[in-house]
């Protein structure tokens, strides 16, 4: 009984507290699914990990994607909030294996492009200190590898500035915070673009690509076409995908950059998932690929996460993130923090030279 209410408690919370404001949908779901205490039982047969309230709902969702719950799927569509309630808690309980089976071997994903605002001058920068004429783009913890079309899109900046490809079909927008504007420069050609993850996403499978608009909430309209334009762009030139564990599997993608690009090696929020030890060997595996060319790292972390990037004197969990340029050659290391950026790459402070 105390784990039900447990569960129970965990589904009100993220209906009145996460989707709240966001997702009326989502919140009437969540709050139904609370108070159904079959509902209840069946999630809690569940293993412990795929029990969550966004990892269900995405699995229902999905389902109702993929035509398995016509009538989710109906409700979703016309935002009926209590025709969706009484759906989503029928689908879990007719097709309760169906929906662990996705729970089970899928995890939540929250790909957007909107983060290239920042890695774009970050990138361009990196080329521009070693002189290259072309880069290979490596994202660490890539999931589909959108950041590896950083190049192809359009970013409108808020002080007027624009970067990228000005006719791409994917738009993104960054406010600046502080009077220093964005360096100009554009990065060079990309020769090579290649992701690494443990689980990497498929933009053009249709399963994969599925999954993607089924972590979205189904009332996000605006967010799902913005979504289907970037899968979409990502498709038109798909990545080179590689799955393992990054630091292990990264000399495998740094021979993946032909020998006259410099190898720009991308991570956004993703080394807090590494412990200290094993962040000091991502360093060692760049320095060592160094040998005979220079490596350039790229990253958005925060304070403190990316080591031998300067923290410039904030402090840990401050809320924002630092934006780091690294640049290993002949055995020595020249890193910088370039930037600042808020909400995923929405806010950019730029501290670097123009």
């Amino acid at each position: 009984m105390g784990r039900a209410r447990t569960l129970a408690q965990t589904y009100r919370r993220f209906g009145e507290a996460d989707a709240a404001g966001t997702s009326p949908l989502y919140e009437r779901v969540a709050v139904a699914l609370s108070e159904s205490d079959a509902a209840l039982r069946a999630i809690e047969a569940a293993p412990a990990r795929v029990r969550q309230p966004a990892l269900i709902l995405a699995a229902l969702h999905n389902l109702a994607l993929a035509g398995h719950a016509p009538a989710l799927a109906a409700a979703y569509t016309v935002a009926d909030v209590d025709a969706a309630a009484l759906a989503a808690i029928d689908t879990l309980l007719h097709s309760t294996d169906s929906v662990f089976a996705i729970a089970m071997r899928r995890r939540i994903r929250t790909d957007e492009m909107r983060r290239c605002a920042v890695l774009y001058p970050a990138i361009a920068e990196a080329a521009h200190r070693v002189g290259a004429s072309s880069v290979g783009l490596i994202d660490m913890g890539c999931s589909a590898g959108f950041n590896l079309a950083v190049d192809r899109v359009r970013i409108a900046y808020g002080n007027g500035q624009s970067l990228g490809d000005l006719s791409s079909p994917v738009q993104l927008s960054s406010s600046i915070v502080g009077e220093r504007p964005i360096p100009t420069r554009a990065i060079p050609e990309v020769v090579a673009r290649v992701g690494v993850d443990r689980d990497p996403i498929d933009v053009t499978d249709p399963d994969d690509a599925r999954w993607l608009r089924a972590c979205l909430f189904p009332d996000q309209v605006q967010r799902a076409t913005r979504l289907d334009a970037e899968m979409a762009l990502v498709a038109s030139d798909p990545p080179v995908l590689l799955d393992g564990d990054a630091i292990e599997v990264l000399p495998k993608a740094l021979a993946r950059v032909p020998a006259h690009a410099l190898p720009v090696v991308i991570t956004t929020w993703a080394l807090s998932k590494f412990s200290l030890e094993s962040r000091l060997r991502f360093l060692h595996r760049l320095d060592e690929a160094a040998t005979d060319r220079p490596v350039a790292w790229v990253s958005a972390e925060g304070v403190g996460v990316a080591p031998s990037i300067p923290t410039l004197g904030d402090r840990r969990a401050s809320g924002h993130t630092i934006i780091g340029v690294a640049i290993f050659e002949h055995a020595a290391l020249g890193a910088e923090a370039v930037g600042r950026c808020w909400s995923r790459g929405s806010m950019l402070a730029w501290l670097g030279e123009v």
